[in-house]
């Protein structure tokens, strides 16, 4: 009994996995088929995930993530800003700017940790929890371009997108197939792409050694 519950949960987290790659869904032949499994199996799992929230039906039938994981998620969050604060402190440092580390949740974007440079009197006062559409700010469009496997350009840029007179760098962080996160800049002064670009991109990389173990 304890190796066919191991065996179910096993597939029942592959399955969630299939699905956090499918933007668009899949249907359950589809999942069956990359799954290696047969059709009644797969549709017991769904009803299960469906029941706790796990996994939704749109109106074609098509699969999806369920908002359930929304939850989980919350519940991680404060693993991750714990850390990529060293991290954002140092870019803050060096950048004379807020940095923040900001993750995909849907089609909006999160800024879980944001860490404000300690000597500039002027900086954006951009808050932990603050929400806003991928379409908007340079770390959503950073997100936007890891999500559509865009490996060009490296650096994203905006101007007065998320506040007036406000201007922000970012890039996105790569090689976390659990998580779509983005690291970046925001200031009222202007940001020399030439100077801040680098140091944000160095923190991409380190950020993505420090989240791949998340702490315990």
């Amino acid at each position: 009994m304890a190796a066919e519950s191991a065996q179910t949960l096993e597939r029942g987290l592959r399955l969630l996995r299939l699905l956090a790659d499918a933007n668009r869904g899949r249907t359950p032949t589809e999942l069956a088929q990359e799954l290696g499994l047969s059709r009644p199996i797969v549709y017991r799992l769904l009803t299960t995930l469906q029941s706790e929230g796990f996994a939704r039906r749109d109106a074609s039938g098509r699969v999806h993530l369920g908002f359930g994981v929304l939850v989980l998620a919350q519940a991680v969050h404060p693993l991750l800003r714990a850390a990529a604060l060293p991290e954002l402190r140092a870019l803050a440092e060096h950048a004379g700017a807020t940095a923040h580390l900001t993750v995909a949740e849907g089609d909006e974007g999160l800024a879980v940790a944001v860490v404000e440079p300690s000597w500039t009197d002027l900086h954006v006062a951009y808050r932990e929890g603050s929400r806003h559409p991928l379409t908007r700010g340079a770390g959503g469009q950073a997100l936007l371009a890891l999500r559509e496997g865009l490996a060009e350009p490296l650096l994203h840029t905006s101007k007065g997108q998320l506040q007036e007179g406000a201007q922000g760098i970012a890039a996105p962080i790569r090689d976390l197939p659990w998580l779509e996160a983005s690291v970046g800049v925001i200031s009222f002064t202007d940001l020399d792409a030439e100077k801040v670009g680098p140091l944000v991109l160095d923190a991409a990389v380190r950020l993505t050694t420090a989240l791949s173990e998340p702490p315990r």
